[in-house]
């Protein structure tokens, strides 16, 4: 089932994009809006089975020195088809583990995308980092070139299930990578969990969930474990029998979730968690959530420019991706060409799909009617949808009270399977995904 980081979803994005398009839509944004910016690092140092990322395990660092220069290139590049300078409101890097690069590295991306951007005062500038390879100069580093927040893998602190997944950082190197973060500069603090990974209880969970509060990251993401070793080839040292049934993986879900709850942190829709004076709790609480390729977000830019092999951009226009292969991402760069392979422009049905979408994973609920007058849509515009709806209703995962429709208890769990109703593109797909939970 799709997790809807974006409608249409990735895999039915059109191949052989034109480069051309994404040139007239990088021209045509608007300069009074602030944008977001994703930088994709490939690489990590260690292999984690669990991983479904696209990476590259470092053997030396040379074809990682190079991937940054063509990734400087690629931002001067992009930069050239703006109308003009235009500001920043987040940046994430994002990967692989972007921390695998050495400091000068990092500092030399954040200039290239300071010489050609300019940042709002109240700009987020985040980071995934893996604490059991970061460096205290990468810390530094970090807290000098204005990073706000940071992103820890933890998964789980069981040691068997460490070893299962080929994860070993006990719960005493994460403080203190939290505590070095801190002291840095670095106020945002943000723990991945994962529930559903090999030699996993829930009890087990739980316990890591106490000791991750202990710590008081501002967010906590509960993610559950994607098993597709026919994509991820990592994946297939996993022992499948060791795998929870789906009915221990529901417990590990709802018992995690409620611990996190316990602990004082609101639910924010279907797999995140923030303490209530953080951000994303506000937004979500003002109805300002936003969903991304990087989960739940309070950045309400229209437009995200990805840079990077495999990397994801959004425009009002449409979608864009990258070349999946570093290769040929580089080549295409080198050749001085937008290094795009595959996109999709969006239609007034897609758009309308969209907010519907978007609100039922942020909000829980959305008026149809509200939605229709939005996109100028007829009212009736969900006709096809109908006989769907009623059998979600008939299963008490949502309401329906004339157009606003609202997840029931029961169904905010299972908020992609209602937003799927929505999805046109789906009957088509023939590609994998998750399950729902």
């Amino acid at each position: 089932m799709p997790r809807y980081t974006s409608y249409p979803t990735a895999p039915h994005f059109e191949k052989k994009f034109s480069e051309d398009i994404y040139r007239g839509w990088l021209s045509a944004l608007d300069p009074a809006e602030p944008l977001s910016l994703y930088v994709h690092i490939p690489f990590c140092k260690q292999m984690c089975w669990y991983c479904g990322c696209n990476m590259k395990l470092i053997a030396r660092y040379q074809p990682v020195r190079t991937y940054v220069d063509n990734l400087c290139a690629e931002i001067i590049l992009v930069a050239t088809q703006l109308p003009a300078r235009i500001r920043v409101s987040h940046l994430h890097f994002g990967g692989g583990t972007p921390t695998a690069l050495h400091p000068d590295d990092l500092e030399k991306i954040i200039r290239t995308i300071e010489a050609h951007f300019d940042f709002t005062p109240d700009a987020e500038c985040a980071i995934e980092t893996d604490p059991r390879t970061i460096t205290d100069e990468m810390i530094g580093r970090i807290g000098a070139l204005g990073f706000t927040r940071a992103s820890l893998g933890v998964q789980e602190f069981d040691p068997t299930v460490q070893a299962a997944i080929n994860c070993i950082q006990p719960a005493a190197l994460v403080q203190r990578t939290t505590e070095k973060l801190r002291a840095v500069g670095v106020k945002g603090i943000n723990y991945d969990l994962i529930y559903g990974l090999p030699q996993q209880t829930a009890a087990a969970l739980c316990k890591t969930v106490q000791e991750c509060a202990a710590m008081k990251p501002d967010r906590i993401v509960l993610f559950g474990y994607a098993h597709v070793p026919w994509m991820a080839k990592n994946q297939r040292m996993i022992d499948e029998e060791a795998l929870p049934g789906t009915e221990e993986r529901a417990t590990q879900a709802r018992s995690s979730a409620q611990a996190l709850i316990t602990h004082g942190y609101d639910a924010i829709g279907i797999d995140h968690f923030a303490l209530p004076g953080d951000a994303l709790a506000k937004a979500a609480r003002a109805g300002r959530l936003h969903r991304n390729f990087q989960g739940y977000t309070d950045d309400d830019a229209r437009s995200l420019i990805g840079f990077g092999a495999t990397s994801i951009g959004r425009t009002p226009f449409g979608y864009v991706q990258n070349q999946s292969e570093t290769g040929a991402w580089a080549r295409a760069v080198e050749a001085g060409h937008l290094p795009v392979s595959k996109g999709h422009a969006m239609s007034v049905d897609d758009c309308l799909r969209a907010y519907v979408i978007e609100r039922i994973m942020c909000d829980g609920e959305v008026d149809l009617d509200i939605a229709a007058a939005f996109f100028d849509a007829p009212p009736d515009w969900h006709l096809a949808e109908s006989e769907q709806l009623d059998n979600l209703q008939r299963d008490g995962l949502i309401t329906r009270a004339g157009s606003k429709l609202a997840l029931t208890q029961a169904g905010a769990g299972l908020a992609r399977v209602v937003a799927a109703t929505f999805d046109r593109y789906l009957l088509r797909d023939r590609a994998r995904h998750s399950v729902a939970v």
